[in-house]
């Protein structure tokens, strides 16, 4: 049994509450066996607590960093495309002439395991160094019954190899391949869904995804998915209303979906029924920016409605190549106007509920002892700074 005391701290413990980012100032957290034990003022500290303590030299504590919307294993680039966006393509444009996504599934079909792994592992270090400690990992690029679970088997990997705590998501209801154009219905009935019955068979799915768009799949077809997500006791998240109103928020919150994810085109319908459901809002902006949208999630009025708001890298070769939930949150705030509070919320708690994990998020009593700690002086820099990362040291399951 291990037993820490971590003092000469702040914290910002993003608690709920009235006092902005659950501040503070003067903080103790007791560790105990990885768990978070007590924390509070440090003069409020209760005498069972003398334990061996650490002196953190007057730095900020957070819960670490959560990125809850990622597709970090994945096969090649997409740099190429990146320039014919430059030079006028639209991404529907290039998806359609056979690059985007469906590009994509080409190199990761080639690619075998050990090098879906080894380049999965450098933009994971990439997010471990900025404080990272549970990562969501999402299928979609494979597209074969066989090919989705090869990369949810590497998705699991990344948590054998790294102090990480890997959350894997089914995507394959993400684009129709090629060998099935025009035949969407069939793709469903004869990968997607026999695909995730094998994916939960082998324990290698927490979460199952779709993405609900002109270019991908309709509402209908993905309720087809979410029946038998639904049937194999599992819960559903949605790509949805990044391109256009399909009502997908509406839907997958019908499911009770942890989260709907993009949202530039979200109606007030589907916030009201975000809302009912209580379906977290995760925000993109990495593809916001890097498509040029010229159209913003609605973030005044998710936030009049009280709908919680996630932030998350959506790191991807095409359309969101960001392995930095720092920049991440930067760009919520600068593009999106989200307040430096509900951006750290959003790779925290927020993060946390569109996982739906009920252990992280928060610095409180019985939570992980998953922390991140800080040479800052207050968690507005984290929304403020572009570029910098003031990470000092990070600490995985109480282990740093």
């Amino acid at each position: 049994m291990t037993q820490t005391l971590l003092t000469h701290c702040s914290a910002a413990t993003m608690a709920p509450g009235d006092t902005p980012y659950g501040w503070i100032a003067d903080a103790a957290i007791a560790l105990d066996s990885g768990r978070i034990a007590w924390v509070g003022p440090r003069a409020d500290l209760p005498a069972e607590y003398d334990w061996p303590a650490e002196d953190l030299g007057g730095r900020m504590v957070t819960p670490a960093l959560i990125d809850c919307h990622s597709h970090v294993v994945h096969g090649g680039n997409r740099a190429r495309e990146f320039e014919m966006r430059q030079q006028g393509a639209s991404y529907q444009e290039i998806a359609k002439a056979g690059g985007g996504i469906v590009s994509t599934v080409r190199a990761t079909r080639e690619a075998g395991e050990e090098a879906l792994l080894a380049s999965a592992l450098t933009r994971v270090d990439a997010m471990i160094a900025e404080g990272v400690t549970t990562l969501e990992v999402k299928s979609g690029y494979g597209l074969t019954i066989e090919d989705e679970l090869k990369m949810l088997r590497v998705a699991t990997r990344l948590g054998e190899l790294r102090d990480i705590r890997i959350h894997r998501s089914y995507l394959a209801a993400h684009a129709v391949p090629p060998d099935y154009k025009d035949r969407a219905d069939a793709y469903i009935d004869e990968v997607c869904l026999p695909g995730l019955e094998a994916a939960h068979r082998a324990g290698l799915v927490d979460t199952v995804d779709g993405f609900c768009e002109g270019i991908a799949f309709s509402p209908d077809q993905i309720a087809r998915v979410f029946d038998k997500a639904r049937a194999l006791g599992l819960p559903v998240r949605l790509h949805a209303e990044q391109m256009s109103d399909l009502g997908g928020a509406a839907l997958a919150a019908s499911y009770g979906a942890l989260s709907a994810d993009h949202l530039e085109y979200l109606s007030a319908e589907g916030i009201a029924a975000m809302k009912a459901a209580g379906t977290v809002a995760v925000i993109l902006p990495g593809a916001f920016y890097t498509l040029n949208d010229p159209q913003k999630p609605p973030i005044e009025a998710l936030r009049a409605a009280g709908v919680p708001m996630a932030v998350a890298t959506d790191c991807n070769p095409g359309s969101s190549p960001l392995a930095s939930p720092l920049l991440a949150m930067n760009m919520a705030a600068t593009l999106f106007g989200m307040t430096p509070e509900e951006a750290l919320t959003g790779v925290t708690r927020h993060a946390a509920q569109a996982l739906g994990l009920a252990d992280c998020g928060m610095i409180a009593p019985g939570l992980r002892a998953d922390l991140a700690v800080w040479d800052a002086e207050h968690p507005a820099e984290f929304a403020y700074r572009i570029g910098f990362n003031p990470l000092h040291r990070r600490i995985f399951g109480g282990r740093a």
